[in-house]
């Protein structure tokens, strides 16, 4: 990879940007501008997909020198998705209705060099466990967390954890919204590894 090339994060998340500061490496977040919005009959994991590459293709066209990473979650409990709930009243149907249910959270991240037009992609599923839930519990953990901006109305990286029963992924980061793991993977393909030999 030319030594010119940036990183950028299409993202404005404060989440992906500590997540992404955890590899050490120099970035840049840029707000990727665009509507998000899930396509009717279209399953959770390719909302993700797609939204995480339109995102970096957003990106990529204003910075042609750049690899850009895109990134997006889809959470799903059955046919219920369940998007960011914004106010507290959503936060509470959210958690009232995954009460002692499982949901699916779809990750999708996007490698894109914006140079050459090579994207690479993953999707990282990870199953989450709720516990069963009293509405006591519910308003104490929201009153406490306000999780207004996450989706499933649930941070399993703050107090969020205790409403859980257990998780299952190949990446504890995709959850948060970035998976690190994959995303080191992609990297080191690009020529940009995490971890010079």
């Amino acid at each position: 990879m030319p030594e010119y090339r940036r990183l950028l994060l299409a993202s404005t998340s404060p989440y992906r940007k500590i997540l992404l500061q955890r590899l050490g490496l120099a970035f840049e977040c840029v707000d990727p501008a665009m509507a998000e919005a899930a396509t009717a009959g279209e399953a959770p994991a390719d909302t993700a997909r797609r939204l995480a590459a339109a995102k970096a293709r957003a990106v990529a066209t204003r910075h042609r020198d750049a690899l850009v990473i895109g990134a997006d979650q889809v959470a799903s409990c059955g046919e219920l998705i369940l998007d960011k709930p914004g106010t507290h009243a959503n936060a509470v149907r959210q958690l009232a209705a995954v009460s002692g249910k499982t949901v699916r959270f779809d990750t999708a991240l996007a490698l894109l060099d914006a140079h050459s037009g090579t994207l690479l992609e993953r999707v990282v599923p990870s199953v989450v466990r709720f516990r069963v839930l009293s509405p006591a519990q519910i308003e104490h953990y929201l009153r406490r967390e306000q999780p207004y901006d996450c989706a499933g109305s649930a941070k399993a990286e703050g107090l969020g954890i205790a409403l859980i029963a257990g998780i299952d992924s190949d990446d504890p980061t995709a959850l948060i919204g970035l998976p690190l793991i994959a995303l080191s993977e992609l990297l080191a393909q690009s020529g940009m590894p995490v971890l010079q030999a």
